[in-house]
């Protein structure tokens, strides 16, 4: 501690991405006196007066009312020190509007509150009814609310570009992936070099053989992009232009990526040893295993698709689907052919997702499930990790993803694309999947939403009117025979003779 306010962290060499963990909510300074406050006893057992109940902080808000199986809600916080908004950012902002309020104080909004509907349809119809802000877009909406054209570019429909309703997408800095475990001497290749080259086109072939793009069409609604290697858009290293295509899945055709053909992959196949998918030295089938959590009737249609996929090199893919403690224990302990994973980025560090298949991580407890181990790309690795970037580390990480793109550890899956919707009266909103601290900069003009949902929500007086003519129409024969019988002469009483 410098003093009561400051304190300094000294790091032992270099590790420019500590900058990253100081961002993160758990490197966020606490005053001691709340962490003894809560910690004393009786404060937990049966009050639920814990830290993270009622957070102490001295961010943009404050947490008023968290009930969260039915609302929260933030205040903007008195005492918040003020953050100016933006001044610059991504080629395309400042023409989008979303520098507009560069240098102004935040927050903007002063009341925020989360809602929780539990059925989707309700939650659709409230915001296009205009009582909510925004909008994810789920399957059941997507092709209400967007169009996908032939070259994958994603445009609102007329519906929604009536209501004035914005689209805002990203690409997150995830990544979806096929794992092969290099403890297996099939896909793995364990043994001499050649065992090793078998395998390696085995791979590669499989990479080659199933369709991403497909999947996301059929799967994803189109949200997402196949991935070229390990690295997702918007994390330093990875390539917007022809260097970033895979050369071993892709040619490239009109400057843009086109997926091999089947016969290709059907060649690769039998270079590896297994023609029209039968190992040549045996006769016998190739039969690979997949293990999987996904079991239930949602997903038997995705597991189809992947036994399509694999036939189509006459490869049996056999899927062995169990729980989730199961699998992670199988994982862990390399007992796997084929498995599913993804990652998501804690930082946007390329080096966050490139240990992910450096070779002292291939561990029972390390981040490299894969077992991958190529040693030049570990000496790569250690020499890039702690570089600040730039054009040398960018060289170096070229030469990384194309060592992995050859080696195929992986078959590249996709990066899934985030879709959101906001009414016109929101502004400065744009979405990210690093940056969850953005509610401070959105901005609203209450009066236009007001005269929207006035708009949008008049009365339909017409059903009322069809119920009360119909109930009329029914009672006039009861009203007309009614009116027969007043009219009707009495007949005179009869006198006994």
């Amino acid at each position: 501690m410098l003093d009561r306010y400051t304190y300094s962290i000294r790091i032992k060499g270099k590790y420019p991405q500590f900058v990253y963990w100081l961002a993160m909510p758990f490197f966020a300074p606490m005053p001691w006196e709340a962490d003894r406050f809560y910690s004393q006893r009786g404060m937990n057992e049966g009050r639920n007066l814990t830290l993270d109940w009622y957070p102490v902080g001295t961010g943009p808000y404050m947490l008023v009312e968290n009930d969260p199986n039915a609302r929260m809600v933030m205040q903007a916080n008195p005492n918040f020190r003020g953050e100016p908004f933006p001044s610059e950012g991504e080629p395309g902002d400042a023409q989008a509007g979303l520098l507009a309020d560069a240098g102004k104080r935040a927050p903007f909004v002063e009341r925020i509150v989360f809602s929780r509907e539990k059925e989707g349809i309700p939650y659709w119809n409230k915001f296009l009814q205009g009582y909510y802000d925004n909008s994810a877009i789920g399957s059941d909406n997507f092709d209400q609310a967007v169009r996908v054209g032939v070259e994958g570019d994603a445009t609102l429909t007329p519906q929604m570009q009536e209501r004035g309703i914005k689209l805002k997408t990203s690409v997150a800095t995830s990544t979806f992936y096929l794992s092969f475990n290099f403890q297996d001497p099939v896909v793995g290749g364990r043994g001499d070099e050649a065992a090793r080259e078998r395998a390696r086109k085995l791979r590669q072939a499989i990479s080659v053989a199933i369709d991403w793009e497909e999947f996301i069409s059929i799967f994803a609604n189109g949200r997402g992009i196949a991935g070229m290697g390990p690295l997702p858009p918007g994390i330093f290293g990875y390539r917007e232009d022809d260097k970033g295509f895979n050369p071993v899945v892709y040619d490239v055709v009109d400057g843009k990526p086109r997926r091999k053909s089947i016969e290709t992959a059907r060649k690769i196949m039998a270079e590896a040893g297994y023609p029209d998918g039968r190992d040549a030295k045996t006769g016998q089938p190739l039969v690979l295993y997949l293990d999987t959590v996904a079991r239930g009737p949602d997903d038997a249609s995705r597991l189809n698709w992947y036994r399509r996929q694999f036939a189509k090199l006459d490869i049996q893919l056999e899927i062995r689907a169990t729980d989730w403690n199961r699998f992670q224990e199988k994982v862990r302990a390399g007992n796997t052919q084929l498995f599913f994973l993804g990652w998501n980025a804690d930082y946007p560090d390329p080096e966050n997702f490139l240990f992910l298949l450096y070779g002292p991580n291939a561990t029972n407890d390390g981040e490299n499930k894969a077992r991958y181990q190529n040693p030049a790309f570990d000496r790569l690795f250690e020499q890039m990790r702690n570089m600040d970037n730039g054009p040398e580390r960018q060289a170096i990480i070229d030469r990384m993803v194309a060592i992995v793109r050859e080696d195929a550890p992986w078959v590249w899956g996709f990066h899934p694309k985030d879709y959101s919707l906001s009414h016109a009266w929101v502004h400065n909103g744009k979405p990210s999947t690093m940056g969850r601290n953005g509610l401070k900069f959105i901005r609203i003009d209450p009066a236009l939403r007001e005269r929207k949902r006035e708009e949008w929500n008049q009365p339909d007086l017409w059903p009322a009117g069809l119920v009360l003519a119909v109930l009329i129409l029914g009672s006039l024969p009861a009203y007309l025979s009614y009116r027969r019988r007043e009219r009707t002469a009495a007949r005179p009483a009869q006198t006994p003779a």
